[in-house]
């Protein structure tokens, strides 16, 4: 971080999308329409960071049309920088969302095949000028599993922003119905994250973007802290760059009901937050950029790891109330819940 008191921006890069969800919790047009908004991991980070009140901006491209002008409107509503947004050939990506219920799971559809980030390669962003005033800059797993191209571009991302002395995180975020263009997930995400201080994932990430094992039963109920220590300690040991791996424990009882906490390790200690049932979804997407958010959030303001840790878990676990990608709690939200006000008393 500079020495300025104004603090740098966090920047975020990657593929946002408009979201079209059934109202409520009904199946696809089982009602003849949509909800239409927006959302995609880093965006969803970027709006996360700039609700705790940090500066932060997104990176993407999009095409020049009437839909990627209404985005940009919103994310600015959001207080969340647009402009080193590149413009360029192909459409917006568009994914379809079903939200689950008690034992009927929530599903996704993609369609984002040629839309204007899959199109992007190296040398379409200026990365000196997005990177001018950046102190953080966070990517995921996502952008490389939509192209050859994007791959290679989420590549040259990192090592711009590693070769300028800048914090890099990557949310690993497996997505096995994106791989689909040649490579494997871990024959990239390895490459990538040797560029990377902090990563965040679940154990289905580590194993599926980075092909390190565990024994781990998320359908159980119950996970195993000495599990995830290991898992941990696996993944730091294969890539001992990474100053600080974040890993999301969610213990998933039905589409509804769901056990929520999280680890951390820095290659010496292992901490755990505080445990939160959560046990009436509202939706769960958004969940995890929410967690990615406070955790950058926290590491760039709070006192310690630990409390950036539970200032994460208690964000995404707030997020689990809202429709929508977008997390909409400001900080002092979070730190009520964190006092232990988790009552959903009428607040007056």
């Amino acid at each position: 971080m500079s020495n300025s008191t104004t603090p740098q921006t966090v920047v975020t890069f990657g593929e946002i999308m408009l979201r079209l969800a059934p109202p409520g919790f009904e199946r696809f047009l089982q009602s003849p329409s949509f909800v239409a908004t927006w959302g995609g991991g880093e965006a969803n980070v970027a709006v996360s960071v700039a609700g705790f009140g940090l500066p932060a901006s997104f990176v993407t491209a999009v095409p020049s049309n009437p839909l990627a002008d209404a985005m940009i409107g919103e994310l600015r509503r959001f207080n969340v920088g647009t402009s080193h947004i590149v413009r360029g050939k192909g459409r917006m990506g568009v994914y379809f969302v079903e939200p689950g219920a008690n034992q009927r799971a929530s599903k996704v559809v993609y369609d984002r095949e040629n839309s204007s980030m899959a199109l992007a390669k190296p040398g379409d962003f200026d990365w000196n000028a997005i990177l001018e005033n950046a102190g953080w800059f966070h990517t995921t797993g996502i952008t490389p599993a939509i192209s050859a191209s994007a791959a290679d571009l989420a590549l040259e991302s990192v090592k711009a922003a590693r070769a300028k002395g800048i914090t890099v995180s990557c949310d690993l975020n497996y997505r096995k119905n994106l791989w689909k263009w040649g490579k494997q997930a871990h024959e990239v995400m390895g490459e990538l994250v040797k560029h990377v201080d902090v990563v965040i994932a679940n154990e289905e990430d580590c194993q599926a973007a980075l092909g390190i094992q565990a024994d781990v039963d998320v359908h159980s109920g119950h996970l195993s802290h000495d599990v995830y220590r290991a898992l941990a300690e696996k993944v730091v040991s294969a890539h001992p760059n990474i100053k600080t791996l974040a890993i999301t424990l969610r213990e998933s009882k039905s589409a509804s009901h769901n056990g929520w906490s999280a680890c951390l390790f820095d290659g010496k200690d292992f901490l755990l937050s505080r445990h939160y049932e959560i046990t009436h979804i509202v939706d769960r997407v958004g969940g995890g950029d929410s967690f990615a958010g406070g955790l950058i959030y926290g590491l760039l303001t709070l006192g310690s790891k630990q409390e950036a840790l539970e200032f994460a878990v208690a964000a995404s676990c707030l997020k689990h109330s809202l429709p929508g990608d977008f997390n909409r709690f400001s900080t002092d939200e979070v730190k009520t819940l964190l006092k232990g006000d988790g009552s959903g008393r009428v607040q007056r």
